[in-house]
């Protein structure tokens, strides 16, 4: 009866001190036994873990029971809607991932099914973030999410994979099996998720779609027409040969895989991309896969939770709610999440708040592998000594971005030169930036984002060097050339001025002028031009007008009003930012 009574509960977790007062016992005396046990690096303030404690506790005679609440149960427990039944299950519409190897012809096939032009917007043409869009077909309606194809993506294109239901797998008829065709055909094998072969540029004289099938069908994507079960579409982007053809095909896959989904139910789904607005604060797109995600619900994602306080469409719109396969980007979460984190609706905020604070702890507690020293990587680094180290910090515009530039350039260390990323984080290079580079002798590479504030000026001042990219290979080759020591003669951008827009006006025969107020240094009608909103740039080229009150100027110093007109550009808006600048080569040294 005695030993039935020597049971201590805890959750997950307990410290020595607490576990030796449930005992009634002092704390050095269990101190003591855990010591001569073996355990080291504890003192009487130490948490101990169900495991360590139970077996610590039996030592005493007594018990331990974990009667902590998993995760998953108190999210079931969380999700749950009163009276919810299956009954509700309807057909809902495939998401679609597009797959395949850079520059094959993945957006344009997607821009021929959905009338409309991404890659003129991507820088170089390479698709950066991941996009998501519900097409109407005549069959019905399609969601399509195009993951970038640069190798550098993996990790997104993975996530890409496991949101969907059909991976449709472009392959250029002129160019063949390349190393992420056959990447992506593993990701889409791994998820047991089926495959239809778009095989694209088949106008071109160079195309073999035979050599195509014979490649694919060694790699066991077999064509129905030689006994298989994948199909295989012969498309067109150019010339829109094929793509009822193809989207037949998805819708057919569709079908067989009978999709369902319950609109009654409490929201879940993925994130597919998130970043930090400096006016929204922090932005989700998420694809909902299962229930209706409604303005006010209650939303944890990862770590990451709040109200939801507005819904956006794919086009921009607001809306009231999303149901099953329908892409949207919420605001009112308290932090960027990753992409990929496993998005719900729950009950209330005090649940959601709970559960992300446990995956917070559980984030901190796990120790990265690396970071872990031994006796032999000690001796190595002395022996080392002499080994470069290149330390970096990378800023992005999306958490996607920053992910596939930390992986890229993490990947470049060598015998000589080691490569450090001391931070890496999502929204504008601020000061605070400028400060970690300063203590930890960093180097700051932005992807697709600007200085914030005075962080320019503060890094100019501190001698930081900031380098920003809006191509990804560009990056990883200026790094590598540095690391090489082969930076001869680089391109380096030599900033002119900034003029803040204070007015836009609408003139005839003329267009959009921006009325603006020079704000630092000068701006010249001659040199380069950028558009700045938010820290994020938004469009480059230059100047097609610059004028001081109706007379052309060459250029308009800093304190002066000036009319400014951007060569193929309309869409400026009030508090935006035209920097202008110079492009000049010279002699650079990254170390």
């Amino acid at each position: 009866m005695a030993s039935h009574k020597k049971v201590i509960k805890i959750e997950e977790q307990v410290t020595l001190q607490q576990l030796a007062a449930k005992m009634s016992l002092k704390a050095t005396d269990v101190l003591m036994k855990l010591l001569s046990m073996g355990m080291t690096g504890v003192n009487i303030n130490s948490t101990l873990d169900a495991d360590t404690a139970k077996i610590l506790a039996s030592e005493f005679g007594w018990t331990v029971e974990d009667v902590a609440v998993s995760e998953e149960q108190s999210l079931t427990a969380a999700t749950e809607v009163s009276g919810e039944s299956e009954e509700g299950s309807e057909a809902r519409p495939a998401i679609v991932t597009v797959m395949g190897h850079v520059d094959h012809g993945k957006t344009s096939l997607l821009d021929r099914i959905r009338k409309a032009s991404v890659a003129d917007g991507e820088a170089g043409g390479i698709t950066q973030h991941i996009g998501a869009y519900r097409v109407e077909t005549p069959r019905g309606t399609v969601a399509f999410l195009d993951t970038p194809g640069h190798e550098a993506f993996t990790a997104m294109r993975a996530r890409g994979a496991s949101v969907t239901d059909i991976v449709i797998l472009v392959v250029a008829a002129d160019d063949g099996v390349m190393p992420q065709t056959r990447e992506a055909i593993s990701h889409a094998q791994a998820g047991k998720v089926p495959i239809v072969v778009a095989v694209n540029k088949i106008d071109k004289p160079a195309a073999d779609a035979e050599k195509i099938m014979r490649d694919l069908s060694s790699l066991g994507l077999q064509p129905e027409e030689w006994g298989g079960e994948t199909q295989f579409v012969h498309v067109s982007a150019k010339t829109g040969q094929g793509i009822d053809r193809l989207l037949e095909s998805v819708q057919l896959v569709a079908e067989i895989q009978e999709l369902k989904a319950n609109p009654k139910k409490r929201a879940s789904g993925t994130v597919i991309e998130a970043l930090l607005d400096r006016g929204r604060g922090p932005v989700a797109r998420i694809m909902v896969q299962d229930g209706t995600l409604r303005t006010g619900d209650v939303l944890l994602a990862g770590s990451a939770w709040g109200k939801v306080r507005a819904l956006t469409d794919e086009m921009g719109r607001s809306v009231a709610e999303a149901g099953p396969s329908t892409p949207v980007e919420v605001l009112g979460l308290n932090e960027v999440p990753s992409a990929g984190d496993p998005v719900h609706s729950v009950k209330d905020g005090k649940t959601a708040e709970e559960i992300a604070e446990t995956r917070r702890k559980k984030a901190k507690t796990l120790i990265p592998q690396d970071s872990r020293v031994s006796l032999e990587a000690l001796t190595r680094n002395l022996q080392e000594a002499d080994q470069l180290e290149l330390k970096l910090i990378i800023k992005g515009d999306v958490q996607g971005s920053v992910e596939a530039v930390t992986h890229a350039v993490s990947k470049l260390s060598n015998e000589k030169v080691k490569v450090t990323i001391v931070n890496a984080g999502v929204g504008g290079i601020t000061e605070g930036d400028v400060n970690l580079a300063v203590a930890s002798k960093a180097i700051i590479v932005g992807f697709n984002v600007r200085s914030a504030g005075k962080a320019g000026q503060l890094a100019e001042s501190e001698g930081i060097e900031i380098r920003l990219y809006n191509i990804i290979y560009n990056a990883v080759d200026d790094i590598k050339s540095a690391m090489e020591g082969l930076l001869p003669a680089t391109k380096v951008e030599k900033q002119l001025g900034r003029a803040e827009v204070r007015q836009v006006f609408k003139i005839t025969k003329v267009g959009i002028v921006a009325g603006c107020m020079v704000v630092q240094g000068t701006m010249k009608r001659t040199g380069e031009a950028r558009l700045v909103r938010d820290n994020v740039v938004i469009w480059t080229g230059r100047l097609s007008g610059l004028r001081r009150f109706k007379e052309d100027a060459k250029e308009v110093e800093q304190g002066f009003e000036c009319g400014i007109s951007l060569d193929g550009y309309s869409d400026v808006k009030e508090r935006d930012i035209v920097e202008s600048f110079e492009i000049e080569e010279i002699k650079t040294k990254l170390f």
